[in-house]
């Protein structure tokens, strides 16, 4: 089965920045939308933000907009999730996934990554 690679996850301090990316090679993820979730301990993973397989169209959690920033590069066959102001509550495993068309359902995605994990201190 043909996964995605996050990438960029660390640790950073409360107000700082990172950027993810999901690298989506092969053409299993072509022409599909692809959404960030994330998973805190003993938590359910939540939706992020996901992008149509153009760009045309983004979408994101309330918890996240206005601070998140998603973007994808179709060339390269990556997708980007810039995330600014982070909270110590932003603290997860982000996942990639890809889904033919959006949804904010996590049970609707395929194709999981495996995860990278950000940690913001307070």
């Amino acid at each position: 089965q043909v996964q995605p690679v996050e990438s960029g996850g660390g640790l950073v301090q409360a107000g700082g920045s990172l950027r993810l990316s999901c690298e989506a090679s092969g053409r299993a993820f072509d022409y599909h939308t692809m959404g960030w979730f994330r998973q805190a301990p003993g938590k359910e993973r939540n939706f992020v933000a996901a992008i149509t397989w153009n760009g045309d169209n983004s979408y994101y959690s309330d918890s996240v907009k206005g601070r998140f920033t998603i973007s994808r590069d179709i060339v390269k066959k990556t997708v980007y999730l810039q995330m600014n102001s982070l909270k110590p509550e932003d603290t997860a495993v982000y996942y990639c996934a890809r889904r033919i068309y959006y949804s904010d359902h996590d049970l609707d995605y395929t194709n999981w990554g495996q995860g990278t994990q950000v940690t913001v201190s307070s």
